[in-house]
């Protein structure tokens, strides 16, 4: 594995600046342990655990397949009974976690706990203002989400050839690309954008180890960049999935003459459905969140296959790109 040093590879102590999104059902130990031993940061999710208890069992089984760092996403989000987070905090720092991503509402009360545990904080943002909050709040590593990606997206609907290269011109501290990045020309891009890093989830998804069932894996393989839907758009909490059955009959009922309320589409969207779904193979079982990056991929690698793959990938492409300048010896320029 050819090694990259700046100053994300610093931060996280890792070998390439690959990092696994945190994907809810999916960010489990089998995935996050395999990215991690082959050089990127794998993470675990920790809300796919039912309770902090679990959260603990996980991490200890992650530190079981691997001696190299990972992290834990933590995803705070408004709810009528939210989640017992500061449990799930007490979870991270007892187990001795040493990186954390964090995302959704404003994590600085969350961050200030972290920092004081010496834990290094990553927080996910789809716009330029939020980034610059969180770097105010003392986060050390921004992840900018441009539309493409999975997820949610935000409402501004910024693609990421404009917002990383926004992001990097404000901000200090490091910068991860997220969205739309699934090989190493799309890691080699946000490297000249100014990011020092990629994250991707979907593409980590259409690996062996991730824990999904191969017939979900085989559907992405098989689909392309128009084949997702933007649901919750009319909720103003826009999530960007895989096209099926669950996802376009949520698109009808929020474009239905007098709006849509979330008790419309709940049945649809109910989580309990999706995981079943992910487990199962069964591709109309629930909503599945994918990203436009579908179009890029086209095989079932391992992790390390991938990561190696795609450094090799950028590299090639950033000298090829040199290449270009190192041959020119003067440019005219007419009028």
């Amino acid at each position: 594995m050819i090694k990259l040093k700046n100053r994300v590879t610093e931060l996280l102590g890792i070998s390439v600046p690959i990092v696994q999104g945190g994907m809810q059902w999916v960010g489990r130990a089998e995935l996050a342990s395999a990215v991690s031993n082959a050089g990127g940061l794998g993470m675990l999710t920790a809300l796919t655990q039912p309770a902090p208890d679990d959260l603990r069992r996980e991490i200890r089984r992650c530190q079981s397949m691997t001696d190299k760092p990972f992290g834990v996403n933590l995803t705070i989000l408004p709810a009528m009974t939210p989640p017992p987070y500061e449990a799930y905090i007490e979870a991270i720092i007892d187990s001795g976690v040493r990186i954390v991503e964090t995302a959704g509402n404003n994590p600085k009360t969350f961050i200030d706990r972290f920092k004081k545990a010496g834990i290094v904080t990553i927080h996910k943002c789809t716009s330029v203002r939020h980034a610059l909050a969180a770097e105010r709040h003392g986060v050390d590593i921004v992840s900018i989400d441009g539309f493409e990606c999975a997820g949610h997206p935000g409402e501004e609907d910024i693609p990421g050839l404009v917002l990383i290269p926004l992001a990097a011109k404000h901000l200090r501290i490091p910068l991860i690309a997220s969205g739309g990045i699934g090989d190493g020309r799309g890691m080699a891009a946000a490297l000249a954008l100014g990011a020092e890093g990629v994250n991707m989830g979907t593409r980590f998804v259409c690996t062996q180890e991730a824990p999904v069932h191969m017939s979900i894996k085989r559907a992405m393989v098989e689909s392309c960049e128009h084949d997702t839907n933007l649901i919750f758009r009319t909720l103003h909490n826009t999530a960007r999935v895989l096209k099926n059955s669950v996802s376009d009959k949520v698109v009808a009922i929020e474009r239905r003459p007098g709006g849509c309320q979330f008790e419309d589409i709940r049945h649809l969207v109910a989580g309990v459905r999706g995981k079943a779904a992910w487990e199962s193979g069964d591709i109309d079982g629930g909503v599945l969140t994918a990203g436009m990056v579908l179009g890029l991929i086209d095989d079932v690698p391992t992790c390390a296959e991938l990561l190696e793959r795609m450094v090799r990938e950028c590299r090639d492409q950033l000298n090829r790109g040199l290449a270009y300048i190192q041959n020119v010896d003067e440019v005219e320029v007419t009028a």
